[in-house]
């Protein structure tokens, strides 16, 4: 679809949705931002609603600073998949035990692993950076310095909501395993910290929305935060690599001879130096992937409708972005309220999953239709590959 140039913004604000379907609240966040002195542009994907401070699926560009709530509280949360050797017809009829031995290798929800995973024990995961990027730990604000060892063992964790590790075929009948996971606790604990601290600085104090607050460039304040966010987008990437290794070590176990391509990965709640215009921008992509030309990525859908992998196209004006997935269209305590495990079972159909009160909030009807989220940015993206769940694990 052609972009909407949404008014009421200093800066331009160009949508890859119908600007009637988004939420008041969430037009108004948009127009917030657009109106800081120091945003450049803002670029909408067709899944935005409704977040903290900056909607979800929003790309914001700024000049000499960064606002945190921008990011998201989940830094680094983003996807991972990897095409396997493996045809359906290959997946044993026991699909229950299959997403066990799933469950069993990757904690999900409040769990974590009983002692750190070590990385040189993981076929396939580059481990030689390893104790240096731990000792990057000792440098992060002193609000989470007593974290460290719940850090440890919720590295290789998936986490509960919205994330979730999936086993799936394309439409040639080939077997993928996709994930979606970001920083966990430690993550989210210095996204808040941070929050807290712009906040109080004097620039922030007549903001039309005090969670917008942002860093400048050249103060103490904004390297602190520029520290703590890359570490931590380092510990979801990370997190997300050591997940898939231990879910292609459950599939070699099971499946003799079975091989894996090079994963896909893509962070979708992060900041990126990136130029256009000429011009050197702090782009923060919250709930929104960079497609950059020829780039791959990640776009799912919901427990049952799907998800894509793209090709980027290199969209300028989309500030080289496209939307991370198809987007909430209701609360979470909406859905719980709308919907029946009766409902559930029918979205689900088909699919290996929980099916229970615990995941009513994820149903798919709670979700925009993925189908129309991929027809509004044919500009931003091509599709590779579709692909539909056989196993979902969630937290």
């Amino acid at each position: 679809m052609v972009y909407k140039k949404v008014p009421g913004g200093r800066a331009p604000i160009r949508m890859w949705a119908e600007p009637d379907e988004v939420e008041p609240q969430a037009m108004q966040q948009l127009r917030n931002v657009a109106n800081l002195p120091w945003t450049h542009g803002v670029a909408v994907m067709p899944d935005v609603h409704y977040g903290m401070g900056a909607t979800v699926g929003s790309v914001i560009a700024m000049r000499d600073a960064v606002s945190p709530a921008a990011v998201g509280v989940d830094i680094g949360c983003g996807m991972s998949a990897v095409r396997t050797s493996l045809k359906v017809d290959d997946l044993p009829d026991n699909l229950p035990y299959l997403r066990s031995r799933l469950e069993q290798a990757v904690p999900v929800g409040f769990h974590a692993h009983k002692r750190p995973v070590e990385p040189g024990r993981l076929h396939g995961f580059p481990a030689a950076q390893w104790d240096s990027f731990w000792k990057g730990f000792d440098a992060l604000a002193p609000a989470v310095r007593g974290r460290r060892q719940r850090a440890e063992v919720q590295m290789g964790t998936l986490g509960g909501g919205n994330h979730f590790l999936e086993v799936c075929s394309d439409d040639e009948g080939v077997v993928w395993v996709v994930l979606h996971s970001g920083s966990r606790n430690i993550g989210k604990e210095l996204a808040e910290h941070h929050i807290e601290q712009a906040r109080k600085l004097p620039h922030n104090q007549d903001l039309p929305d005090r969670d917008l607050a942002v860093f400048v460039a050249g103060t103490v304040k904004m390297e602190a935060y520029r520290r703590d966010l890359f570490w931590a987008q380092d510990y979801a990437r990370h997190n997300r690599a050591i997940m898939m290794a231990l879910v292609c070590g459950v599939l070699r176990k099971h499946f003799a001879g079975v091989t894996f391509d090079r994963p896909i990965s893509c962070h979708h709640n992060y900041v990126a130096e990136e130029t256009y215009d000429g011009m050197d921008l702090l782009v923060t992509r919250k709930g929104a992937i960079r497609a950059g030309s020829g780039e791959l990525g990640i776009i799912p859908g919901s427990m049952a409708t799907g998800t894509y992998i793209v090709k980027g196209l290199g969209n300028a004006k989309a500030f080289n972005s496209a939307s991370h997935g198809a987007g909430r269209k209701m609360s979470r305590n909406k859905a719980k309220r709308t919907f029946t495990l009766g409902d559930l079972e029918a979205q689900t159909s088909g699919v290996e999953c929980r099916k229970d009160a615990g995941v009513l909030d994820e149903i798919p009807g709670a979700y925009k239709d993925l189908e129309s989220v991929m027809a509004a940015q044919t500009d931003l993206v091509e599709v590779v590959a579709r692909l539909r769940q056989i196993i979902c694990v969630k937290g």
